[in-house]
């Protein structure tokens, strides 16, 4: 990379408040993971089973943080503020709305849930019980999403930082006090993450309605606002789903090829997640300065943006990727004493290392895109990288060789064949000009 820019420091200033903010929600998980598991091996499955249904509920609702993020930020590059937070405005009425219709049906499906994903009978009321219980807190999770994207789009991650960091403490406390001081169990980590996501919804919501009322925007929900809301964010949905498609195609790989390389892929997908959280990061801060030069038309500004967040994408993910390699075998010790899964863990982490550049590239580039507003090209594109990697995720599925060598094999299709079409799809589409749609 050429010198360091006035665009590289404000894409670093945003970056780094947007990866700690990233990194502060799992540590919700881990937290209570680490209290519950205190009651015993049950309890722990029943919250293990139980949290992967309510992120993945969350997970598919991001669209609500990448659509408001988008909309903020070219209006107020446009010079639109009011109209920017109304979007805002209209984007949380959207988030509380679809939060409380997911709350009610996972209140009602809870057993039916627990029950499809396997669970045993006696892991089947502790998940349950976790379930019921956090789902009152679906509307604040999804708020928070809507609010942080809006605070995104007025180029403000430092203000989500502080609240996801006060969040987990709230929720470390309360997990404590309630599953162990009041004796609740699983159903006080439910009530506690309730709690946390309310009050963490209240306090970012109360940042976005304070610059609604100074700008005189009306703070009741409009139809054209909640239509173009839902109309922004349908194509992010469709998008995500086609991602968690690929997700659980390559965990149904790694389970067809025997426990030692579905163990190992379990600690590989982790390493994965914690190295997506930093590309994630330089993708908020594109999404962010694209939708504002945009909004402003300024071209010469978006493809600066485009290239300089590409550039610290790759150089992201070599770094990334030097530090996998090198510390594949004491990553992989982390996990387990088993030898087989072990040398699992190692080898298929040399495949990750290789790759990441290729996802550093790709994050960017999907961040570039969303800020753009190109919803509808990304979900055409994740229906055609899905189709490229299902043959490939089958192949190994049906002929590679157990174990070990196997998970190498799954992770090269995935991080390598997936993540392969994906940056040939955003990169063609980048290369052109249809995206570059200026204005509010």
């Amino acid at each position: 990379m050429s010198r360091f820019t006035a665009l590289d420091r404000q894409v670093v200033a945003l970056a780094l408040p947007a990866l700690g903010a990233l990194v502060a929600e799992p540590v919700f998980v881990l937290v209570d993971s680490a209290v519950v598991g205190t009651l015993g091996a049950t309890p722990l499955a029943g919250l293990g089973l139980a949290s992967t249904v309510l992120t993945t509920v969350v997970g598919l609702c991001v669209f609500l943080a990448y659509a408001t993020t988008a909309g903020v930020a070219r209006r107020i590059g446009a010079g639109r503020r009011d109209d920017a937070l109304r979007y805002g405005v209209d984007g949380l009425w959207l988030a509380i709305g679809l939060g409380v219709l997911l709350a009610v049906v996972l209140e009602v499906t809870a057993p039916w849930l627990a029950r499809a994903l396997g669970a045993p009978d006696d892991v089947l009321a502790p998940a349950v019980a976790y379930l019921r219980w956090s789902a009152p807190g679906l509307p604040g999770m999804l708020a928070v999403l809507a609010a942080t994207g809006v605070l995104r789009g007025l180029l403000d991650t430092r203000t989500p930082l502080w609240v996801a960091s006060g969040g987990a403490v709230l929720n470390a406390v309360l997990s404590v006090t309630l599953v162990l001081g009041l004796g609740m169990g699983v159903a006080g980590s439910g009530l506690g993450t309730a709690v946390t996501q309310l009050l963490m919804a209240a306090v970012l919501g109360a940042v976005v309605v304070r610059g609604a009322r100074r700008e005189a925007v009306p703070l009741r929900p409009g139809v054209r606002g909640l239509g173009a809301a839902i109309a922004a964010g349908t194509p992010l949905l469709a998008r995500t789903v086609t991602l968690r498609a690929a997700i659980l195609l390559a965990t149904w790989v790694a389970a067809g090829l025997g426990a030692v390389a579905l163990a190992g892929h379990q600690a590989v997908a982790a390493l994965w997640g914690l190295a997506a959280f930093a590309l994630d990061a330089l993708a908020i801060a594109a999404q962010a300065l694209v939708g504002q030069s945009l909004g402003a038309g300024d071209l010469a500004t978006t493809r600066g943006v485009l290239r300089r967040t590409l550039a610290w994408g790759v150089i992201a993910g070599v770094v990334l990727g030097a530090v996998i390699a090198a510390g594949s075998w004491g990553f992989a010790r982390l996990f387990t004493d088993d030898p087989a899964v072990h040398a699992a863990i190692a080898s298929a982490l040399l495949v990750v290392a290789v790759t990441m550049p290729i996802a550093g590239w790709v994050f960017v580039l999907d961040g570039v895109l969303i800020g753009a507003g190109d919803g509808r090209y990304l979900a055409v594109a994740g229906v055609v990288t899905l189709v490229v990697y299902a043959p490939a995720a089958v192949a190994v599925h049906e002929w590679a060789p157990p174990g070990g060598p196997g998970l190498v094999w799954a992770w090269a299709a995935f991080a390598g064949v997936f993540m392969l079409a994906r940056a040939a799809t955003t990169g063609w589409r980048a290369r052109g000009t249809a995206w570059l749609r200026t204005g509010a």
